[in-house]
């Protein structure tokens, strides 16, 4: 008899989920960067013995990986919301008392098989500092697609 515990519920199918940035959605075909993340420090002591001894670790300042997005390249790139969002940073760079026109909140959305909501990644101040195109070739008649890199100061999973 198997342990019904372990088939109790299904996965989250991977190939379900969307990408919101602020309250926009966004089309893509992948995200990775999900890490949420404790930064750990040791603390080392020395005990009786004279040597030094790693006594205790603790979690200090929570880490944010960078989130990259892959979708299909738009036909017009210029009026691209993402591409409209980093040419600006690029142009205009990012001013200090700036700091939340530039930088914007987002969530990706996890679905289960019957496209109910079973996960969610909520980043804040996120912004694009790289996007890459395939590379394009006659040998070739895939479509172009764009890795897009999101610099994040906080991820959270909340579902």
């Amino acid at each position: 008899m198997p342990n019904e515990a372990l088939i109790s519920t299904d996965p989250i199918v991977a190939q379900n989920f969307y990408l919101e940035i602020a309250g926009e959605n966004i089309i893509l075909t992948g995200v990775s960067g999900l890490d949420v993340e404790a930064d750990v420090v040791s603390i080392q002591q020395v005990g009786k013995t004279g040597r030094s001894e790693m006594v205790k670790t603790r979690g200090n300042i929570n880490k944010a990986a960078d989130i990259t997005i892959t979708r299909m390249a738009p036909m017009d790139a210029m009026s691209d919301p993402i591409w409209k969002w980093f040419k600006d940073i690029r142009d205009k760079g990012m001013g200090g008392t700036a700091r939340t026109a530039t930088r914007k909140d987002g969530s990706i959305v996890l679905y289960d098989g019957a496209y109910a909501e079973v996960g969610r990644f909520n980043f804040s101040k996120g912004w694009p500092s790289k996007i890459a195109t395939d590379a394009v070739s006659t040998d070739s008649n895939e479509a172009v697609k764009e890795t897009i890199t999101l610099v994040i100061e906080r991820l959270d999973r909340i579902k």
